[in-house]
C-alpha cells in the first residue's frame, strides 16, 4: 500500500449565510463522494444559528457540524473547524466551492512528500451569469476567490494558497497558531490575507518545506451575480489593500508583498497591452489598481501594529 492511499484527510467546510445554502450542500456532497473511511467532513457555522438549525436537520452523520467558538469572522470559523480535525492533513473549502473528481485523492499523493506542508489547489470560476462581465480583467480573478492570470504554474513553490482550495498538515497549521482573527472575511465584508499570513508565518517556521500549487486539487467556485459588479470590484480591491496592509503591520513589507511585486511589475503591464482593444477592460485595470493601492495606503495610516501569532 502506497503512502497516499494511506492519507487521511479532514475536509473543513466553513459557512455563514443561508443564502449560498445550495451551493453549501454541494459543497459537502462532493466532499462526502470523495471521502474515504477514515476522513472527516466537517461544518463550521460562523454565528448563524438558523443555519446551524437548518443544517442539523439536513445534514446527515457523515458529517460533524459545529459553530464557530471563536470570534465572528472565517479565521474563527476555520479554527473551529482545525480544532475538530484528528487527520494529519486539513483541506479547508469554502461553501460555494465544489470539489471536482479526483481533488482529495490530489491531496493524498500530494503530503505523500514529507517536504510539502501545504499545497493550494486550481480554482476555477462558476459565473452564475454565464461567464465574466467583458470589462472583467483575467488579471483579477482573485477577486472573486478564484484563479487569475499570472499564478505560477503547476507544481511550482507559492507563498501561499487561494483561501477557496487549500490544504495543510495539521501540526504544522497549530504551530502557527492557526489563522489570525485580525484578517479575514467577516460576513459579507470582503476582507482577506489571512490564508497569506498562514503562508508567510509556515515559511517562517518550516524554512525546509515547501507549499506548492497543486492544479489536480481542483475546485469550481461559484461566483454569484452580485460579485460581477464593478461596485463589488471596486469594494474587493479597495479592502483587498486595507488587508495587505493590516498583514504588512503584522509580518512585514517584504513577506507580506513579495508576489505582489511581480504582479504589479510583470502581470499588469502586459495585462493593459493585451487589453489595448478594450477600453472598458483597461480602465478596470487601472481602477483596480488604483483601488488597491487607496486601500494599502488608507490601511497603513489607520491599522495598529499586530504582532504574529
Amino acid at each position: 500500500m502506497n503512502r497516499a492511499s494511506m492519507t487521511d484527510v479532514s475536509v473543513v467546510v466553513c459557512c455563514f449565510t443561508s443564502a449560498r445554502r445550495q451551493q453549501l450542500l454541494a459543497a459537502v456532497g462532493s466532499a462526502l463522494t470523495q471521502a474515504r473511511p477514515g476522513d472527516q467532513v466537517i461544518v463550521t457555522v460562523d454565528h448563524n444559528d438558523d443555519l446551524h438549525a437548518d443544517l442539523h436537520n439536513t445534514l446527515d452523520d457523515r458529517t460533524i457540524l459545529a459553530k464557530n467558538s471563536f470570534q465572528r469572522g472565517l479565521s474563527g470559523a476555520r479554527n473551529t473547524g482545525a480544532g475538530l480535525a484528528v487527520n494529519d492533513v486539513i483541506v479547508f473549502l469554502d461553501d460555494d466551492a465544489t470539489l471536482r473528481p479526483g481533488a482529495l485523492d490530489a491531496v493524498r499523493s500530494a503530503f505523500a512528500d514529507d517536504s510539502v506542508v501545504s499545497i493550494g489547489g486550481a480554482v476555477e470560476a462558476d459565473w452564475q451569469s454565464g461567464g465574466p462581465p467583458p470589462w472583467f480583467p483575467a488579471e483579477f480573478g482573485w477577486v472573486v476567490g478564484c484563479d487569475y492570470r499570472g499564478l505560477p504554474t503547476d507544481g511550482a513553490s507559492i507563498r501561499n494558497p487561494i483561501g477557496a482550495a487549500m490544504a495543510v498538515r495539521r501540526d504544522a497549521l497549530s504551530r502557527i497558531g492557526g489563522f489570525s482573527s485580525d484578517l479575514g472575511r467577516v460576513g459579507h465584508l470582503p476582507a482577506g490575507c489571512e490564508e497569506t499570513l498562514m503562508g508567510v508565518l509556515l515559511h517562517e517556521h518550516f524554512p525546509r518545506q515547501k507549499i506548492l500549487r497543486h492544479t489536480d486539487f481542483g475546485v469550481t467556485h461559484h461566483v454569484s451575480a452580485d460579485r460581477a459588479t464593478p461596485r463589488y470590484f471596486a469594494r474587493r480591491c479597495y479592502q483587498e489593500g486595507r488587508s495587505k496592509a493590516a498583514l504588512t503591520r503584522i509580518s512585514g513589507q517584504r513577506a507580506a508583498l513579495s508576489s505582489e511585486r511581480s504582479y504589479t511589475t510583470r502581470i499588469l503591464p502586459t495585462a493593459l497591452w493585451r487589453a489595448r482593444r478594450r477600453p472598458s477592460r483597461m480602465l478596470a485595470l487601472i481602477a483596480g489598481f488604483l483601488l488597491t493601492t487607496a486601500g494599502f495606503a488608507t490601511g497603513l495610516a489607520r491599522t495598529p501594529r499586530k504582532e504574529a501569532p
